[in-house]
């Protein structure tokens, strides 16, 4: 990676090197997305099946072939060998527990006499969870959204994913409690779900990652006017920022910053040390390691738009990433908790030498499915408040308007709301007779 010393770049240069993968933001992405959205919109079922042959090379164009049925998942069961079986359940051992103690508690409370307000919250009724395929099948990703949506007590609970669909995705669905489970990956299913069709049922939110296309889709269905559909966060191509001290180790360094690079050729990975060493180093360690990995090409083309800083210290280090705001930030230092101290914008945070990402990717306990592209500045990890609502109540008794009414009043004339007003004054005239 190339190696850039931050204090040296002026702060024009400095956002430059910060900008991420130059494959995010083609012009002709939400052209190619819209023209997907409008076609199944318009023809449904139909769509799907053109999209599924065109992309995937699927045959889906009877009816019913969408949907899996009972048996098709049993067998793709079957097919799992044990050893995956104990390590998805462990998986799901841990990230039961840790959304499982997520649960909310309502607030109910008089915030002055007569006046009792409450704060409440209820599952999402239909939640459609998108899984990614293609190259690497993202089982871990099934686990991560739909136990939450089961916690959460989502009624529906809808899947789909590429075709076809590896059998450890259909295993791990069938195993947190997924009876609906749909072919069709892309942009089509984001749009499937948004608009429905005459097989797969509308949702009321989107929860996944995915390519930038699935990515596009979401933010394109979220705001439009054929649908009612919120989406969980922008969560497109994986990025992770490491921040080390000459303390830390180069090899453990390259191996995580392989671990996302391989995901995608839009990936992105980003080094922060105040060593130099530590930045030689890690290059070649990266150059090993890059050698002996399966998806070598795919790393290699991520690395083209990774970087290593060099920083005057820690506090530095730190600003740096508060500047990114990287979906995942690794802080491999002396003391990993004081450098935590001034974060502020990370989707998910691992400290310490033995505290690779991986463990949060699938089974330490935390969710995997974070805001990118910078958006961990403002947006936060999924967790199982995303599968809820929250709404207010309040309630007042007639003393507790009376202590009320005449500032509400007051207020509503200032604002020239005269029936507001007035739908204080009518209830306070009747109690004074």
């Amino acid at each position: 990676m190339d190696i850039l010393t931050w204090s040296t770049l002026s702060i024009a240069e400095q956002k430059d090197a910060l900008k991420r993968s130059p494959l995010i933001g083609d012009s002709g992405l939400e052209q190619s997305v819209r023209a997907i959205l409008d076609a199944v919109a318009s023809r449904g079922d139909a769509a799907i099946a053109e999209f599924n042959q065109k992309f995937d090379g699927f045959n889906s164009a009877k009816v019913g072939e969408l949907r899996m049925g009972e048996s098709e998942i049993a067998a793709a069961c079957v097919r799992v060998s044990p050893e995956l079986k104990a390590a998805i359940a462990k998986a799901m051992a841990n990230i039961d527990a840790f959304h499982s103690a997520q649960q909310f508690s309502p607030i109910d409370m008089e915030t002055e006499a007569g006046v009792r307000c409450e704060l409440r919250s209820e599952p999402i009724e239909k939640v459609g969870l998108y899984i990614p395929g293609g190259s690497a099948p993202l089982i871990s990703t099934v686990m991560m959204l739909a136990l939450p949506a089961k916690i959460a007590g989502c009624e529906q609970r809808v899947l789909v994913s590429p075709p076809p669909i590896n059998d450890a995705i259909i295993y791990a669905a069938n195993a947190c409690g997924i009876a609906e489970i749909y072919q069709v990956g892309g942009a089509q299913a984001i749009a499937a779900l948004a608009f429905g069709t005459e097989t797969i049922p509308a949702v009321d939110k989107i929860f996944g990652p995915g390519n930038r296309y699935v990515t596009e889709a979401k933010r394109l269905v979220s705001q439009d006017g054929r649908c009612t559909v919120s989406i969980d966060m922008p969560a497109g191509p994986s990025e992770v920022l490491v921040i080390a001290d000459s303390d830390a180790n180069c090899e453990f360094i390259a191996a995580d910053l392989l671990s996302q690079a391989e995901h995608g050729p839009d990936s992105q990975v980003i080094l922060v040390t105040d060593s130099q060493a530590i930045a030689a180093g890690v290059n070649e360690a990266l150059t090993r390691q890059l050698a002996a990995l399966p998806r070598c090409d795919i790393a290699a083309s991520a690395l083209l738009s990774s970087r290593t800083f060099i920083v005057d210290n820690m506090l530095q280090a730190a600003q740096v990433s508060n500047q990114y705001g990287p979906e995942h930030l690794i802080i491999q230092t002396r003391f990993p908790r004081e450098v935590l101290k001034k974060i502020r914008a990370a989707g998910s945070v691992f400290l310490g030498a033995y505290t690779p990402e991986s463990v949060g990717d699938y089974a330490s306990g935390t969710n995997h499915v974070l805001p990118t592209y910078g958006y961990s500045r403002a947006v936060s990890s999924l967790s199982l408040a995303d599968f809820s609502r929250r709404f207010t109540v309040q309630e007042l008794s007639a003393k507790g308007l009376i202590g009320l009414g005449q500032a509400v009043m007051t207020l509503a004339s200032n604002e020239l709301l005269n029936a507001h007003k007035n739908a204080v004054a009518i209830r306070l005239a009747s109690l004074e007779k």
